[in-house]
């Protein structure tokens, strides 16, 4: 089921072609564009959501039905690829996902919105498996390096800038233009991929043989679980009967999905890649960096916004400074995985990574954004250090017919980290906000002196501007001082958050250490 890269193009064995690297490009015109979508709403959420009359705590929505849509078909691809033909497929939803996006441009409520936004999700999330395998399968193994650099700048920079290119579009040009972006570029793609890859026959055939049960349970399962992760949150978590009744489909549907994938013939996913021992810890590997990754860029427009009230092109213009430097690093990382272990490369730009976290655990009332800055370039510097090795760590071993069931597995599960990333993130931040208020608020009390001739301070602040009653003066600096516990619990909730982005990151960076070293050239097929 998992062998389109036989049905993809054959593994070369010299160097690639210029039509076939014009085919790898294209590829990555996709991958960057799918996964752009996924954060380029992150800054202009209130925005959307004025815009469709929804409230605050349904916005997330926008952005993580998208995500599911991603996160469902990415191991579906392997499959539908080998059944409707690699070029077909791809080129179909080449065409479906600046479609489908297009539309949600003209959704009037939030229902259509999750649907239309889903569906732009299933579309692109083709886009980025079909890609990768393009490299493994397109490019020899001394040529990948390369090429997995350009799928890096994908992964990693587009979050970075998605949220500056949203909030630029937003502020400037109203919040429906951030879904036409998509649509010029779909066309260059398109048509490069019509005119370089090679036609191939529809085997419709292969539908009787599909892990159908495979299919069902895992769309169940991540599904629920999802939705459990983003609305757990809001209701409570497990004191919500809604949310226990999901907790329970998902954990029953994803054991049954996992039961099924080790037991059956031609399973949808091949788990049984994780027993590799570099598979399985670059897996590992990228669901922690998903997790950072799209954790990071869903805490920090937070900030900006809740505790900074910068608006949507301002938190653009911070976040793109961890996005434009890997412009120019990235390019400079196959270089470096010629002369030194890619798993030293790994660990120093994972550990770069969680440096620029910890640079923030001490976020104060002044912290704005240009306090952001050296950290989001240290940020940069060691984002472009990560995806290229750690990749060419996961893909080593891996055989060519395996190329894009491995790609699967691994776009998958760093979504999903990423997915998991930005709901878990919600809740520390929510819980880390109520504990800090609580401490705060024990000492915030009319038996201090400070508190006593702070209030009398700011009481007569609103009597000399225009408050005349005393009593509503005090009601005021009452109101005001209870403000200022919060923004500032809130502040240091932010700055734990950025804490356990830290901590994972640094497990990941010990992580790598423990794989094998590649062997030269890395990628798909090395043994």
């Amino acid at each position: 089921m998992s062998t389109i890269a036989a049905t993809a193009v054959p593994q070369p064995s010299a160097r690639a072609s210029t039509r076939e690297w014009i085919a790898v490009l294209a590829g990555m015109i996709g991958a960057f564009m799918a996964i752009l979508n996924i954060q380029i709403t992150n800054a202009s959420l209130l925005d959307i959501e004025g815009g469709i009359g929804t409230g605050v705590d349904n916005g997330a929505w926008i952005s993580t039905s998208y995500l599911i849509g991603e996160i469902v078909v990415i191991p579906l691809t392997a499959f539908f690829s080998n059944v409707f033909s690699f070029r077909r497929y791809i080129l179909v939803n080449s065409i479906l996902f600046p479609l489908f996006s297009i539309a949600c441009a003209f959704a009037h409520d939030l229902g259509t919105m999750i649907v239309l936004r889903g569906l732009q999700g299933f579309a692109g999330g083709v886009l980025i498996p079909m890609a990768f395998t393009m490299i493994l399968t397109k490019l020899p193994k001394a040529q990948q390096p390369t090429g997995l650099a350009l799928f890096a700048l994908s992964v990693t920079v587009a979050p970075a800038i998605g949220p500056t290119i949203g909030g630029y579009l937003t502020e400037n040009y109203g919040w429906q233009t951030i879904f036409f972006i998509n649509a010029l570029p779909s066309a260059v793609m398109a048509i490069a991929l019509a005119l370089t890859l090679d036609k191939g026959p529809m085997r419709l055939s292969l539908l009787k043989q599909g892990d159908w049960a495979g299919i069902v349970t895992m769309a169940i399962g991540l599904s629920a679980l999802q939705t459990v992760l983003e609305e757990g949150n809001k209701d409570d978590w497990f004191s919500s009967p809604f949310i226990l009744k999901l907790s329970a489909i998902a954990v029953v549907s994803l054991s049954a999905f996992i039961w099924i994938e080790l037991t059956v013939q031609n399973p949808l996913v091949k788990l049984r890649l994780l027993k590799q021992r570099n598979f399985g810890i670059g897996v590992l590997v990228n669901v922690l960096v998903g997790f950072a990754l799209f954790g990071s860029v869903y805490i920090l427009p937070q900030y900006l916004g809740q505790v900074q009230r910068y608006n949507a092109e301002q938190i653009g213009n911070v976040l793109a400074w961890t996005g434009l430097p890997q412009l120019i690093l990235i390019p400079l990382v196959p270089m470096m995985m010629k002369r030194f272990d890619v798993r030293y490369i790994g660990f120093l730009g994972i550990a770069i990574f969680a440096i620029s976290c910890f640079m923030n655990v001490t976020l104060s009332a002044d912290t704005a954004g240009d306090q952001f800055w050296i950290p989001n370039i240290v940020r940069a510097i060691g984002q472009a250090m990560v995806i290229t090795p750690i990749t060419a760590i996961t893909t080593a071993g891996i055989a060519a017919a395996d190329a894009a069931a491995a790609s699967g597995l691994t776009n998958m599960l760093r979504n999903l980290g990423g997915a998991v990333g930005t709901a878990t993130l919600g809740t520390v931040l929510t819980k880390r906000e109520q504990f800090h208020s609580n401490i705060i608020g024990q000492s915030v009390t009319l038996s201090r002196d400070e508190v006593r001739e702070r209030l009398t301070q700011v009481t007569n602040y609103f009597l000399s501007h225009g408050v005349s009653d005393h009593a509503l003066a005090a009601q005021k600096a009452t109101v005001a001082l209870g403000s200022i516990v919060k923004r500032q619990a809130l502040i240091m909730g932010f700055s734990d958050t950025f804490a356990v982005i830290g901590i994972l990151l640094a497990t990941a960076a010990v992580a790598v250490l423990f794989a094998r070293k590649p062997s030269p050239g890395g990628g798909a097929g090395a043994h």
